[in-house]
């Protein structure tokens, strides 16, 4: 099975930490936010990839390459002109289905940390019988506030009744479906949801509904979310398939006699720490370094701590 991972992104809500790198970018303690999404992926032994790319693309490139030291497969695709989540997927179906099978596939959002099994996914997906797609969701307090999904159970399971009006789950931006469904879509951009799946309900389709009760999930649309993602993976949270180590110090940092080190860390490869307090939950970039005491911060590599922090993300 191939995947699709959607990275062509603005990355608008993070204001300055978006204008540097793309948001599937963004280093959760001390690594890309999509290497996370990649190595669950391959984990589950989905390895063909493709990205579609857009705001300051040769970062993708730069940063997993052909996708050979994570064990996967990527093929890119640029997209000069945004065509939203619909129109990015129907763009790469000749990626996505080269032979013409209509094979089902699975698409991912970029901006994701999340520890779903994707082995039991596609299973249930295979086992639902004629339907569109399925849906990956989670219940949630706030549905509304993401486009709510009303979901009913009958005796072919879970279904999606209803999107962006009364629900008390939310889409994960996670979803399994055929390229024969996505090249119903218009030409040019549209939305999934909006172009796709809302006519078709209405239309009396099925839409199957995978409903996620258990594990991390993450998205990093603002500052105040990434930030915590850092903290909470820093805090123990589990992975299936972690992409490296999340916490603890490289061998090769640099670390001043002086220091105080207060866990949770992740202090990574040539990071300079001086005779100051860090931690606890902090995280170090490679090459970084911390002149100042820091707490609840995360450091970009390179970047250079120069004035105390706690609750900040130096870049």
């Amino acid at each position: 099975m191939r995947a699709m991972v959607l990275c062509a992104g603005l990355s608008t809500r993070l204001g300055k930490l978006g204008a540097e790198r793309p948001k599937p970018l963004l280093p959760v303690c001390g690594i890309p936010i999509l290497r996370y999404g990649i190595a669950n992926l391959v984990g589950h032994g989905i390895t063909d990839l493709v990205i579609n790319t857009h705001h300051l693309p040769e970062l993708f490139h730069r940063a997993l390459g052909d996708g050979s030291d994570l064990g996967a497969s990527i093929q890119y695709i640029h997209e000069p002109i945004i065509l939203g989540t619909g129109g990015g997927l129907k763009n790469a179906l000749r990626l996505l289905d080269p032979e013409g099978r209509d094979e089902p596939f699975v698409s991912v959002n970029g901006k994701l940390i999340f520890d779903l099994d994707f082995t039991k996914l596609i299973e249930t997906y295979r086992q639902a019988g004629d339907i569109v797609a399925m849906m990956v969701a989670r219940r949630v307090a706030d549905a509304k506030s993401w486009g709510a999904l009303n979901i009913q159970v009958d005796a072919r399971g879970p279904h999606v009744v209803d999107i962006l009006g009364e629900g008390e789950h939310m889409f994960c931006g996670v979803q399994v479906t055929r390229p024969s469904v996505i090249a119903r879509l218009p030409d040019g951009v549209s939305d999934s949801i909006r172009h796709g799946y809302l006519p078709w309900l209405r239309a009396g389709e099925r839409v199957g509904a995978y409903v996620h009760e258990h594990g991390y999930f993450a998205e990093h649309s603002t500052p105040e979310r990434y930030l915590d993602s850092n903290c909470a993976l820093l805090g123990g949270t589990h992975l299936t398939h972690p992409p490296g180590p999340l916490r603890g110090i490289d061998p090769t940092a640099r670390i001043d006699p002086g220091a105080t080190i207060v866990e949770p860390v992740r202090i990574c490869a040539g990071a300079s720490i001086g005779p100051v307090r860090v931690g606890p939950f902090v995280v170090v970039g490679e090459g970084a370094r911390v002149e100042r005491p820091l707490e609840r911060t995360v450091v970009w590599d390179g970047a250079t701590a120069n004035a105390d922090s706690t609750g900040a993300i130096v870049t």
